[in-house]
């Protein structure tokens, strides 16, 4: 069974199902997070949704360079979770099934590619109650 984390489900809501991959980015005690500015701006872990036809691992080292600006290690898988949502980007209540990874950053090419986004150096130890989702809180916690 795959833990669930966010809004209660609502069984007469549709959700679109959203598949994803997130990292966690270990430098040191450090950890590479991203900030999404928006309405509310919130601290997470870099990662995203993977496109049709696109495999998980390029679409995290994708997602980690648009969103932080850094290239990673390989990445190793941690677990999965779902979180049930709305993302007003996409007008959609989704599903999303977030696959987690462990990596090391290894080298900054830059600023992030997308604008709305911006990476920070966060301690470990303080990364659970500042991450802006429970599941990403509750995997960060289990390393520590």
């Amino acid at each position: 069974m795959i833990r669930r984390y966010g809004e209660r489900v609502d069984p007469a809501m549709r959700y679109t199902p959203r598949p994803g991959a997130y990292v966690i980015l270990q430098r040191g005690r450090d950890l590479l997070l991203t900030v999404q500015d928006g309405e509310r701006p919130e601290l997470q872990l870099p990662g995203g949704g993977i496109d049709a036809g696109e495999h998980v691992v390029p679409a995290l080292h994708r997602e980690v360079m648009e969103e932080t600006g850094w290239r990673m290690d390989r990445p190793v898988r941690l677990g999965v979770f779902k979180r049930f949502v709305f993302m007003p980007e996409y007008d959609m209540w989704a599903e999303k099934i977030c696959t987690i990874y462990w990596s090391q950053p290894t080298l900054r090419l830059g600023p992030p590619l997308e604008e709305t986004h911006t990476a920070v150096w966060v301690p470990m130890d303080e990364a659970p109650a500042l991450l802006s989702n429970e599941g990403d809180a509750a995997f960060v916690a289990s390393l520590l």
